[in-house]
């Protein structure tokens, strides 16, 4: 009976999750098609595309933490069954969208032209570059409403339209770059600045088919936001930000370690720098499924706390993890003994290949970290609690994860290091402090109530 019991909780979360799986794997499916596309262009083109992309993906995993803060609330509304004040949130919600997204495209604006030349790229790479963001940049506030739409759509158990609009984007951006990027149909040849146009284009069509989703289908009729609009409220703008803010740092703070971690690796040559790029997507890839995961337990541990019933809250939340565990560890086992076919996928180079296949067996061990750190950090804001994870972000990433793979890349005195598994080493110290602070805090809210 107790495995039965965990079985049919596990798949209610399944049953919300997986859709969620499938939309972020379309994300990242838009970066491997901008990149393919720019990269048949030229090489120049898909420098453009890497750098352009750098400072605006680092914006956008912040925006998308900023705005999860709308999960828990609405969850905590639905348990509590006070259906009647979630349209007053998510309207909230959707103004602080607009505002954020507008703040990242003037922010990008100034940005680019300011940062891109002074790293050493081409004059055309940089002034290129500078153009991908602008254009790009004018996609954040769309971005933005499907954020909120989306979280507020899985918060009320509707994921479904989430992934749909994420795969019709992504079928949508396939002919809009071939436009763009090569200059059909009378538009100019933009090269890797036409994925930037197509992408933004791609944006705004994703949040009209959000809007008209949640204004036209059944499922959103007794929580509509788009009736009896009102202005900026700003006392639920605080409690947005109170919850956001420390989750849009955490993710700022995940995303600029492993970016560093990409440049300070830079210096040991292309060939290590490929193979940490082959390992670092496969893990990526991976990460999608703990991820669905922890932003389903969100909202099914917010419903619960919200119907005030702290047991089934605890238990959803160790259900999760231990869910999130055996995939995590189904995920390493074939990293660890599929390296060497799975690097072949993406190079035929023999020496990359056998790097990349020595830094998955440290992916295999980050692996379950990375997903305990994930499923906890969602259960976590299932009880609203955003400030601790993002301190042991913050201390573990960048106090011990950064320095500590520093002296073990590089090495200190007479010792030489080991190169890039040594970073890889202390990303998987950093990951494993997180995910013991993450459990710790979990298991001491939990006993709380």
């Amino acid at each position: 009976m107790p495995l039965q019991k965990r079985l049919a909780d596990s798949r209610l979360t399944w049953t919300l999750a997986w859709p969620l799986i499938i939309s972020q794997l379309a994300g990242t499916g838009l970066a491997f098609i901008d990149a393919t596309m720019a990269g048949h262009a030229s090489a120049a083109d898909l420098a453009v595309v890497s750098v352009g992309s750098s400072l605006w993906i680092t914006g956008l995993v912040s925006m998308m933490g900023l705005l999860l803060a709308i999960s828990p609330l609405v969850a905590h509304k639905v348990g509590e069954g006070k259906i009647d004040a979630i349209a007053h949130l998510v309207q909230q919600a959707l103004w602080q969208g607009i505002a954020v997204g507008l703040f990242f495209f003037m922010a990008f604006l100034i940005i680019g032209p300011w940062v891109y030349p002074y790293l050493g790229l081409e004059p055309a790479v940089a002034e290129k570059a500078s153009h991908f963001l602008a254009a790009v940049g004018f996609g954040m506030p769309a971005l933005a409403i499907q954020r909120v739409l989306g979280n507020y759509s899985t918060a009320i158990h509707q994921p479904r339209p989430v992934m749909v609009i994420a795969l019709l984007t992504l079928l949508l951006n396939i002919p809009l770059n071939w436009i763009f990027v090569y200059g059909h149909f009378g538009a100019p040849t933009m090269g890797g600045v036409g994925c930037g146009v197509a992408s933004a284009i791609c944006a705004w069509l994703g949040a009209i088919m959000a809007m008209l989703w949640v204004w036209r289908a059944p499922a959103y009729r007794a929580t509509q936001p788009f009736r009896n609009w009102i202005a900026p409220h700003w006392s639920t703008q605080k409690q947005l930000l109170k919850l956001g803010l420390p989750i849009g740092l955490a993710f700022l703070v995940e995303v600029s370690a492993f970016s560093g971690v990409a440049l300070l690796l830079a210096r040991l040559g292309n060939t290590t720098v490929a193979a940490h790029q082959i390992a670092l997507n496969l893990t990526a890839m991976m990460f999608m499924i703990p991820m669905g995961l922890g932003s389903a337990l969100t909202v099914r541990v917010g419903q619960a706390l919200g119907a005030g019933d702290t047991a089934q809250a605890r238990y959803i939340g160790h259900t999760g993890l231990l869910m999130g565990l055996a995939i995590a560890a189904s995920g390493g086992l074939l990293l660890s003994l599929g390296g060497h076919a799975l690097s072949g996928l993406y190079t035929s180079d023999m020496p990359v290949r056998e790097l990349a296949a020595s830094l998955m067996v440290f992916a295999a061990v980050f692996q379950l970290f990375d997903a305990s750190q994930a499923i906890l950090s969602g259960i976590l804001r299932g009880y609203k609690l955003t400030r601790g994870p993002m301190v042991a972000y913050i201390l573990a990433f960048w106090l011990v994860g950064l320095p500590l793979g520093y002296l073990l890349t590089y090495g200190f005195g007479s010792w030489p290091g080991w190169g890039a598994q040594g970073y890889w080493l202390a990303l998987v110290v950093a990951l494993a402090l997180i995910a013991l602070s993450l459990l710790w805090l979990f298991r001491r809210v939990s006993r709380r109530g």
